[in-house]
């Protein structure tokens, strides 16, 4: 089989499928072309190609797109911009980061710590880093405001090792790598965690796949700040550094789109092609780089190559029949991995092997020579020159695919090997030739000392490079990376605007969805804070009832509405504006999330606090994006998730997929999520103001006034119309914001029996109602009074009770704290039956604080499609239920008849889904 025939779906085959019918008049062609290219250069050439495309397409000449090129650098020597910077100087401090880099992981193996790490992603991205540290990322002080950096994150100790080079990172800091809590106060995370480094790290990238999403919406985030005039933002950046293993995740790919449509030209991808992944070849028989310019350049980006460094040109300039090129396009992944894991000599016979030209191109050259041949990714000039023209170009994103090798420089052991990713030690030969490579000025007794303690190198503050190092920091604005708390003053919405939650709906019904979205359009409307919220809806406004929010508020589209609307003349248009401030991200949960992380942290990226609200289906919410969620409390966001057609048999019709009776414990699984189950219209008022003044309030962190500010409030609310009560007088708010209240005390006996037996009922959301209804019916059919409960959060209950376990265990023989559930049902009598619209797993989440007799209800399996009525007879959560339930724990207790449980069920027909009545048709919100 010739060279190349396995691989030739790799290359644009624009005249494959075509016959020469003239090569002569061929031949004429492209010694024009070669002659233009020669005399003006390749930006002329490049100017009459593209109009002679335009004009074949024009005249109905079938020229397909070209989205694959040569596998050569995109930018022609030619046009390069000079590197402006002092080469000797960066090439210094380059290796000495690379040095403390791989030291400071190979110090953490140690047998009395092995906590891992990763030493070959750095090696092999450190050129990559540093052009961008040295000439173009820019710090917070600049008077752009600074770019935004996404660094990969196993490339992490390489920032370490700049901020030790920088002054502010100490050896006793780098020894704490991976030891946060045994090195407390000089320990630093494994990978970028805003949250456990939040001074230093920005953007939590660790997670595949979910930093370049909330790379391409940061970059849209900066746009809207811009479009919206809250903040000047045109002169600013999005780097997201990504690795090439990494673009198979479906999310890494999956919303490029976004950023094109936009024209998001503030964004550049930076790809490290090393071209392997954690086990082995990203695409062995293939070329990652030309799928990926593919891909990027089918979505609509610019596409920048950088796979050859300085050495090759003058071998290209050299290649006037294109054999070296030929060879360059066919050769796979799998082989270029090889040949950096053997020798020049082994590259001479097996690459350049390949033709007698290319022999004979490099017969000059020695093995050491050939060896020196580097990749685009590991030059600093070419480096330079692709970031220069990424942020010049107007119109599109950019994506750079630098060629490099996983760990670069670290010997044979290392470089280009399958295991590389995994390495976490180096060998005394592997050290003592890692030194000699770099020219670190460290002995070889110094080395022998100790193996696994050999020493960090600093040429001190005063050394001219380090001189150098800084006062480029100090011209591009300071240090990157960095987070900063401080942010502008803002006044959070009068009290008059809660007005709306706290009058109930009259005669009308109005279910918990449609309280929420009036609260929130009051808001919205509040002169002070009222253009802060940012609502971030991924194509369900209507099913929410936001449709309102279309004309008014309007939706964000940097490109405005440039079509006549179908329902212009509709009070309730769809109306696109650059100015809108509804995030329309369409069916797209990914993104929605990945939008909503960018708004809750602006407060700290751009030091203008907005407060995203990202009302979904509840079903998509956790369970759908669950990870993305995780990034976003890294991030330290804030902002309310609202999931709304919540719990499993409310939106019944819909079926199993969209039944949601889990997303609460989901939810619990994330630390800095507040998770409440409102019932009414009020409660939820009392909650989101709550919540605001938790986030951006008059307290003050760290003096004991205040919470944790950096939380996310899910609410789940519900699609079924009740009638919306008016705020009680005495409304226990602290209960409420707590977790539980008192509700509905036991009505007055109807046969004048004062000692009747006892419950508590405790229901929360959609299943209160139920609740009031079940306590109507012990009192009236059974003689049983009952009590109602409002819990607001099963989840902040558990949290306080787990949190007062945890005091008293550690602190034997002090006075304990008694749990919040606990004190509220303390002087209750009876037995506590826990009711909602989840699985009973939710509300069992308070089992072991409550002294009671206790039986939980709930909604556990999978959803299905019915009326509501049957679906709540079927989970056994309704009226009646709770009412069978009751009674079969007092006849337990010898508080009622014994019969009276197996009378209640046949009596109520208990076990006929046809004979349910709990709840009403419809599901409009």
């Amino acid at each position: 089989m010739a060279a190349g025939e396995e691989t030739s779906h790799i290359l644009s085959g624009l005249t494959a499928q075509l016959p020469d019918r003239d090569p002569e008049e061929t031949a004429e062609w492209i010694e024009s072309l070669d002659a233009l290219i020669a005399e003006q250069g390749t930006e002329r050439a490049q100017y009459i190609m593209r109009s002679l495309l335009q004009r074949a397409g024009a005249r109905s000449v079938g020229v397909p797109m070209v989205t694959t090129t040569d596998y050569v650098n995109t930018i022609p020597v030619d046009q390069e911009a000079p590197f402006p910077g002092n080469e000797e100087f960066e090439r210094r401090y380059r290796a000495y980061m690379r040095w403390n880099a791989a030291v400071m992981v190979h110090r953490a193996q140690r047998s009395d710590i092995g906590v891992g790490g990763h030493i070959s992603t750095y090696a092999g991205a450190a050129t990559l880093y540093e052009v961008g540290f040295n000439h173009f990322f820019r710090g917070k002080d600049h008077p752009s405001g600074g770019d935004q950096v996404f660094f990969q994150g196993h490339a992490s100790p390489g920032m370490y090792a700049r901020a030790f080079m920088e002054g502010r990172l100490s050896e006793e800091d780098l020894d704490g790598f991976r030891q946060e809590k045994s090195k407390a106060g000089h320990a630093l995370s494994s990978y970028p965690h805003p949250r456990l480094m939040p001074d230093f790290w920005e953007f939590p990238t660790v997670s595949m796949g979910i930093g370049p999403m909330n790379a391409i919406y940061q970059a849209q985030s900066n746009r809207y700040l811009q479009n919206r005039g809250i903040k000047d933002t045109s002169d600013q950046q999005v780097w997201a550094f990504l690795g090439d293993g990494e673009m198979d995740e479906p999310e890494s790919r999956g919303l490029l789109q976004l950023a094109a449509n936009e024209n998001l030209d503030n964004l550049n991808f930076v790809i490290n092609c090393n071209l392997q992944r954690l086990d082995g070849p990203v695409r062995g028989n293939g070329k990652i780089m030309q799928e990926l310019e593919a891909f990027f350049r089918g979505a609509g980006w610019n596409v920048i190559k950088v796979v050859w460094g300085r050495e090759w040109d003058s071998l290209l300039e050299a290649d006037t029949d294109g054999a070296l090129v030929k060879i360059m396009n066919e050769t796979p992944d799998g082989d270029y991995q090889t040949y950096k894991a053997e020798s020049g000599g082994f590259v001479r016979e097996h690459f350049f092997g390949k033709s007698p030209q290319t022999k004979d191109m490099v017969a000059d050259l020695d093995d050491e020579q050939i060896w020196g041949l580097k990749r685009g990714g590991h030059d600093y000039r070419k480096v330079y020159a692709a970031y220069k023209a990424a942020t010049e170009f107007k119109g599109k994103p950019t994506v750079i695919l630098a060629k490099t090798v996983k760990g670069y420089g670290l010997g044979p052991h290392f470089e280009g090997r399958n295991a590389t990713h995994q390495m976490k030690k180096l060998t005394m030969e592997d050290l003592k030739a890692f030194r000699d490579h770099l020219r670190i000025p460290i002995s070889d007794d110094q080395l022998d000392a100790d193996l696994y303690r050999p020493p960090y190198y600093h040429p001190g503050m005063d050394a001219p490079e380090i001189r150098y190092l800084m006062e480029r920091r100090a011209e591009l604005g300071g240090f990157v990376p960095e987070r900063r708390r401080t942010h502008t003053d803002v006044v959070l919405p009068e009290p008059k605007s809660y007005d709306v939650a706290k009058r109930g709906s009259g005669k009308q019904q109005a279910a918990t969805t449609m309280a929420f979205v009036r609260l929130l359009k009051d808001l919205m409307r509040d002169k002070n804070f009222g253009a802060r919220f940012v609502p971030v809806v991924p194509d369900e406004s209507r099913t929410f009832g936001m449709d309102a929010f279309f004309p008014t508020a309007k939706i964000y589209n940097p490109k405005g509405q440039n079509y006549l609307s179908v329902d212009r003349d509709l009070v309730l248009a769809y109306k696109e504006s650059p100015a809108g401030q509804l995030i329309h991200p369409g069916i797209n949960e990914a993104g929605a999330v990945a939008a909503f992380t960018a708004a809750g942290t602006s407060y700290a990226t751009h030091g203008e606090p907005l407060v995203p609200i990202y009302v979904f289906y509840s079903m998509f919410g956790f369970q759908r994006t669950g990870d993305s969620f995780w990034a976003a409390a890294d991030q330290m966001t804030r902002g309310f998730i609202i999931g709304a057609t919540a719990g499993r048999t409310t939106l019944t019709g819909e079926g199993l997929q969209h039944a949601d009776g889990h997303s609460p414990l989901l939810a619990s699984t994330n630390p800095a999520v507040r998770t409440y189950d409102p019932a009414y219209g009020y409660e939820i008022g009392h909650i989101i103001r709550h919540g605001l003044e938790q986030m951006y309030g008059p307290h003050t962190e760290g003096t004991g006034t205040g919470e944790d500010r950096n939380v996310m409030y899910y609410l789940t609310v519900y699609n079924e119309p009740i009638t919306q009560p008016a705020e009680p007088e005495n409304l226990d708010i602290n209960g409420l914001l707590k977790g539980i209240y008192h509700l509905a005390a036991a009505p007055e006996p109807t046969n004048g029996n004062g000692n009747r037996p006892t419950a508590n009922i405790l229901a929360s959301g959609v299943s209160v109602p139920w609740a009031l209804e079940a306590q109507r019916i012990l009192n009236e059919d059974w003689g049983v009074a009952a009590t109602v409960w409002s819990v607001t959060s099963w989840n902040e209950l558990r949290r306080d009770g787990l949190d007062a376990e945890e005091h008293a265990f550690l602190n034997p023989g002090q006075p304990t704290r008694t749990p919040f559930i606990t004190e509220q049902l303390a002087g209750t009598t009876g037995p506590v039956i826990a009711v909602s619209d989840y699985m009973k797993a939710v509300p069992d989440q308070i089992r072991q604080f409550i002294p009671n007799d206790f039986a939980s209800l709930g909604a556990d399996g999978f959803g299905f499609s019915d009326t509501r009525q049957a679906a709540r007879r079927y989970f056994k959560n309704d009226t009646h239920s709770i009412v069978a339930k009751t009674l079969q724990l007092l006849a337990a207790r010898g508080e009622v008849e014994e019969g009276a449980p197996s009378y209640a069920i046949d009596r109520y027909k208990l076990l006929d889904v046809n004979a349910g009545t709990t709840g009403g048709a419809g599901g409009d919100a």
